[in-house]
């Protein structure tokens, strides 16, 4: 059923353009990295207001890295799924304009995407909440080889990774830029995203209401999937590679 209706969004593509992709949780648990909200995901494991707010990172800097140097193995294995080829492929041949991203993990550069929009931070740097020196992953974790946080290099303070902590407000450019594409596209294409967490969770809304189409390829159901011109329930991977050949 859900093959079915890829040519429908195959169709969909061509005739609303510019088609811009929103990314969730979703289109990366396919390269093995958990997502945070479902039954099984990292927040069924850790308190989020123990390990993913600025006030923890602040009161227990040590204990926040501890949980994120966790994450940095997971990540420094993962690998792009055929669901962020696809879309890198799409980008490339024109089909897609831009990916605007929930996730931190840097899958979608990896695969090749070259305009993809982090509205959560990323994962592949770190800076100083002191002197706002950043520095990138790979020295993140040769640092934390010889101690429990990394310290700047400049001042000596403790580096905070570059992921969006709770009670912190999104990067402005980021989240900026997000609505700008979300307002000018002709499709939004959401993939893997259950479209709980605002403000990104607003993005639907306003290509909808400027007069765009929505698209929806996710697991599970969204808010939005009545308003939807195209819902399909199935693996973003598969999908996106059925797409990709469609077109």
């Amino acid at each position: 059923m859900a093959y079915d209706l890829v040519a429908d969004l195959a169709a969909l593509v061509r005739a609303r353009r510019p088609c811009v992709a929103l990314t969730g949780a979703g289109i990366s648990t396919e390269s093995g990295i958990p997502d945070f909200r479902s039954p099984s995901g990292i927040w069924a494991t850790y308190d989020p207001m123990e390990y993913a707010t600025i006030a923890a990172f602040r009161r227990d800097p040590v204990k926040v890295w501890e949980f994120y140097a966790l994450r940095f193995e997971m990540l420094m294995t993962a690998e792009p799924n055929t669901g962020h080829r696809a879309l890198a492929e799409l980008e490339h041949r024109g089909l897609v304009e831009a990916v605007v991203t929930q996730n931190i993990d840097g899958l979608h550069q990896r695969a090749g995407s070259q305009a993809v929009v982090e509205v959560h931070g990323s994962i592949r740097s770190a800076s100083c909440l002191d002197c706002g020196e950043r520095v990138l992953l790979e020295n993140v974790i040769a640092a934390l080889r010889d101690t429990p946080a990394p310290p700047c290099p400049r001042c000596g303070a403790v580096l905070k990774p570059d992921v969006v902590m709770f009670g912190e407000l999104l990067p402005a450019a980021a989240i900026d830029r997000a609505v700008e594409l979300a307002r000018r596209a002709g499709l939004l294409l959401v993939v893997g995203s259950s479209l709980e967490v605002h403000p990104v969770a607003g993005l639907p809304g306003e290509t909808l209401s400027a007069g765009g189409a929505l698209a929806i390829v996710n697991r599970g159901p969204t808010p939005f999937d009545d308003l939807a011109s195209i819902r399909i329930d199935g693996a973003s991977g598969e999908m996106l590679s059925a797409l990709a050949e469609s077109l």
